[in-house]
């Protein structure tokens, strides 16, 4: 028996592109993988300014319902999940310590980061964690590293000794939390660092060989990026600028110290109108100390939301978002506007855990995700039954599939 076969007409570079640009990215992506000339279009897009990513953020997250412990995206416009097989295999032995600007932040087995951008798998090293203040090399007789010196020391006070940490110990109470940050000035990506001990800051732009420490303040909990200055919120709702374009860093505290601070974690994000805002997370529901054999949980219960006015070093408070929307957890913190992000709701938080919630001895519990309706603190499931595993806990991104291709200009 003859077989016939018959190849399908291709269509036009710029039809496809046109096509193309009207997709998800995770769909982008995978039609750019069909055939050479498909391929063709979405390389070209990526170049095009037409090409417009997705504004409305999806989860990331690992699931072991999907097979083995997948990587996977759920995305709120389609309320449907896309399954990264190749992600899968480059972070199945990474922490997760932070995503923005579409690129995840992760430690591997050495403790060392990376920018990792999750759909097309590129990466590159930042700056060695031997070159933060707190940690130094120890090497063996051939040369390697192969133990740390962690110094448990503030600008203000040591706290005790060194002490010997083996590569990949460090990790587990190190990194707290990483924001890749964008300077529009000089067009280039700051990462900054939240670490310990008492959650200090350190920074480096992309393509530095080390980073630069930002002392003496301490206790921090989130950071966003304007026009040269870094804010950084502390516990206490302190909100200090740092001003990174001259040659020196200098530091100034825009916010004092809330005398009424009743939450358990603060933010700090720059409104879409301008306002810069400090957001209050509550938990109302909450067990670390259970029973034998119990979970630890917590539930968030409550958001308040205040307008920074720096000139007059005062909070106002935001009783309503409008039209717009919050992002918090492991994410850098995002306002947007719900007309903009199709599948948002208007005057909502969305949120998941932070951090410190689940590295700390809580990595099988029971994780806080959610959505919280602003307006009556009802609160409700992003998707039923969950999709994801308890650890690493989900975090927030927006997808760009043209950032890696920024960074790796800049180096």
């Amino acid at each position: 028996m003859e077989i016939v076969t018959c190849q399908l007409p291709e269509l036009p570079q710029d039809v496809l592109i046109d096509i193309f640009s009207r997709l998800e990215t995770p769909d982008c992506v995978r039609a750019g993988s069909v055939h050479p000339s498909w391929r063709s279009a979405y390389t070209s897009l990526l170049s095009l300014v037409k090409y417009k990513q997705s504004k409305t953020p999806c989860l990331f997250y690992t699931s072991e319902y999907a097979g083995g412990n997948a990587v996977c995206l759920y995305s709120l416009m389609e309320k449907r999940v896309y399954k990264l097989t190749r992600t899968e295999t480059l972070l199945c032995s990474r922490y997760l310590i932070g995503s923005s600007q579409g690129l995840l932040v992760t430690v591997d087995e050495r403790s060392e980061m990376q920018l990792v951008h999750p759909i097309t798998c590129e990466q590159i090293d930042l700056p060695s964690v031997t070159t933060i203040e707190q940690v130094k090399p120890i090497y063996d007789d051939s040369g390697a590293v192969h133990m740390y010196e962690y110094s448990l020391h503030t600008a203000q006070k040591v706290f005790c000794p060194p002490e010997i940490v083996a590569l990949d110990e460090l990790r587990k109470f190190f990194q707290h939390k990483a924001f890749v940050l964008s300077d529009t000035s000089t067009k280039s990506l700051i990462v900054v660092l939240i670490h310990n001990p008492h959650r200090q800051l350190s920074f480096a732009r992309i393509g530095d060989v080390s980073w630069t420490w930002l002392p003496p303040h301490a206790f921090f909990d989130d950071c966003t990026y304007k026009d040269g200055l870094l804010y950084a919120v502390n516990t206490d709702g302190e909100i200090h600028a740092f001003d990174l374009t001259g040659p020196k860093v200098t530091c100034k505290m825009i916010l004092g110290k809330s005398e009424v601070v009743k939450c358990s974690s603060m933010y700090i994000v720059q409104a879409p109108w301008g306002d810069l805002l400090q957001i209050w997370r509550s938990f109302t529901d909450y067990e670390l100390e259970p029973q034998p054999g119990a979970f630890e949980y917590w539930n968030t219960g409550r958001i308040r939301i205040y307008k920074v006015d720096s000139a007059g070093k005062r909070r106002e408070k935001v009783k309503c978002l409008g039209d717009h929307v919050l992002f918090l957890g492991h994410n850098k913190s995002l306002c947007l506007s719900a007309k903009e992000c199709p599948g948002l709701k208007a005057n909502h938080v969305y949120f998941t855990d932070d951090s410190f919630l689940w590295k700390k001895g809580f990595k099988n519990n029971r994780r806080d995700i959610g959505i919280l309706n602003l307006f009556d603190n009802s609160r409700e499931e992003i998707v039923s039954p969950q999709l994801w595993s308890d650890y690493p806990a989900p975090t927030w991104i927006t997808l760009d599939l043209r950032k890696m291709k920024v960074v790796l200009n800049q180096l």
